[in-house]
């Protein structure tokens, strides 16, 4: 398996309320991860907290350069079946953290 450098990442974390994990990820997985797909592509990965702050879902997208990540952005917020998500998923997340963090220089690294 190869890894793709992407230049742009979308790193979200969600804080999932106490013992709520498993609906979460239930929610996710049938509501937004078909509009996910089609709209932003494949994600670069899915995680959980297991040391530090708990209860956390992180998932990390990669984009060409900023104009990309707000296409597909915008492609993800407008699909109609999205508020469905939104709506199922409200009660079940209580904070959200968004970054774009972009992939830096280390000629001493290489994927090869």
């Amino acid at each position: 398996m190869s890894t793709i450098i992407k230049p742009l990442v979308d790193h979200r974390i969600y804080t999932i309320a106490l013992r709520k994990m498993p609906e979460f990820l239930d929610v996710f997985n049938r509501l937004a991860m078909p509009v996910l797909l089609e709209t932003l592509g494949h994600p670069m990965g899915f995680y959980t907290s297991l040391v530090g702050p708990q209860n956390q879902f992180v998932h990390l997208w990669g984009y060409d350069d900023l104009t990309d990540y707000e296409r597909r952005g915008r492609a993800r917020d407008t699909h109609p079946d999205f508020p469905a998500y939104l709506q199922a998923s409200a009660h079940l997340i209580t904070a959200q953290e968004t970054r774009l963090i972009r992939s830096a220089p280390m000629p001493c690294w290489s994927t090869a």
